[in-house]
């Protein structure tokens, strides 16, 4: 292994090592137990599959990851989309662990654990957008190398990447055993819809053949809807 690409796998390591202290701080702090199963079993969901797909990518599309790990958007108007929408993320994931704490909810283990299948579901969705397009970056841009993907989940909706992450946060309240913090993760599919309408400005304005495509694939993230 070269140093790049020792670099890159140093660095997908920390940030996912992050991402699972971050959220375990945000589920476990509030709920002041670690008895917290449905807490456990969501992280489970979340990171244990990812640590397959990270395998594949450093193996196969390191380009992938390394895009993956820009967080700095360039677009004004994303940028304050990314600060409002991870004030909701926050406050979403907080919530689970009060309700657990204080017992405000008593959603039945069955659909907790039907949630759960549905957010790997999500999940699986998002994986197979980006094993298609090595182009997907977190932030809005534009590749100088990139081209218009119509195969795969593309060739049914524009953003189906967007589509696994509205999978994945409408049912994570429900998957963490909470029904009150399904009021904070409703207003994020909000929030994607206005990043992809600014987001197909920027395709349409700077990556050739994306209006032609828009003219095959007439809906954005849900078939025959929108």
């Amino acid at each position: 292994m070269d140093t790049q690409s020792a670099q890159l796998r140093n660095k997908v390591i920390i940030r996912f090592i992050a991402g699972i202290i971050g959220i375990a701080a945000l589920l476990f702090l509030p709920a002041g137990s670690f008895l917290y199963w449905q807490g456990w079993l969501y992280i489970g969901v979340i990171f244990v599959p990812p640590i397959l797909a990270l395998l594949y990518f450093l193996k196969n599309d390191p380009g992938l990851l390394e895009r993956r790990m820009r967080m700095q958007e360039k677009e004004g108007e994303q940028k304050r989309i990314v600060l409002l929408s991870a004030i909701i993320f926050l406050v979403g994931f907080l919530i689970p662990g009060l309700d657990y704490r204080y017992h405000w909810s008593d959603v039945p283990v069955a659909l907790v654990l039907a949630a759960d299948v549905i957010v790997f579901l999500g999940y699986v969705i998002a994986f197979l957008t980006l094993r298609e397009n090595s182009y997907a970056s977190r932030i809005i841009e534009v590749d100088k190398e990139q081209k218009v993907i119509v195969t795969g989940p593309y060739a049914y909706v524009r953003h189906p990447m967007y589509l696994g992450m509205i999978v994945m946060f409408l049912f994570t309240p429900l998957a963490l055993g909470s029904y009150w913090a399904v009021i904070p993760f409703l207003t994020l599919p909000a929030f994607l819809v206005f990043r992809i309408l600014n987001e197909e400005k920027v395709l349409l304005r700077d990556l050739p053949g994306y209006k032609e495509y828009c003219g095959k694939v007439r809906y954005r993230l849900v078939p025959r809807v929108w």
